[in-house]
């Protein structure tokens, strides 16, 4: 009974220890979230991050018009992205969704009744978001440095179609601007640079 007991302390105590060793600090946290926006805009940003039970937190209150996203330590891979705080209604509407369980397919759903009845707004311009991922094996958990990363541009035109921006429905050459969802409120152009030879 004894040797039971003192297996099962064992195995909490590394379970433990694992957890203790997947999370980021706040600070690099911050740091590989504000990796996503232009270098100029990094100091500036706004950060939500999560805690060590893997909670959506507020790490860092900016000052300029963009908010970050680290990444999220319960989903495979590295992604951090930041986008225009006009599109923080949405996107935060979208976090809260997922907190309740909801899966991707509810969350669209929800989103779309909640824009197209006016209860969620969405931006009246052009919204930019900028996504940097990368494979967790490249990730320096000490210094937040992510080797061999890549970055994507999404920039939101809610309702946009193919007729009206010229562009199409999927990219044609590696590297092509496309509309991805046209004519509907998530509509946006993906931009995701070639990769190098």
């Amino acid at each position: 009974m004894k040797n039971a007991i003192y297996s099962l302390m064992i195995l909490a105590f590394s379970f433990n220890g694992i957890a203790q060793e997947e999370y980021l600090s706040e600070e690099i946290q911050i740091k590989m979230a504000s990796m996503a926006a232009p270098e100029e805009d990094r100091d500036a940003v706004t950060v939500y991050g999560y805690d060590r039970e893997g909670k959506p937190v507020l790490l860092k209150e900016g000052t300029n018009n963009l908010v970050c996203i680290a990444d999220d330590p319960n989903m495979n891979g590295v992604s951090v992205s930041c986008y225009n705080k006009k599109l923080e209604p949405f996107m935060s509407r979208g976090r809260e969704l997922k907190a309740e369980g909801k899966d991707m397919m509810d969350t669209r759903a929800v989103r779309q009744q909640e824009v197209e009845s006016g209860k969620l707004k969405m931006p009246d311009a052009p919204s930019m978001t900028y996504i940097l991922s990368g494979k967790e094996a490249n990730l320096n958990r000490e210094t937040g440095e992510l080797k061999d990363a890549k970055l994507r541009y999404v920039i939101y035109m809610p309702y946009a179609t193919t007729e009206e921006t010229g562009l199409p429905d999927k990219p044609h050459t590696p590297g092509m601007p496309w509309l991805m969802d046209p004519g509907t409120h998530r509509a946006h152009i993906m931009i995701t640079p070639a990769d190098k030879d």
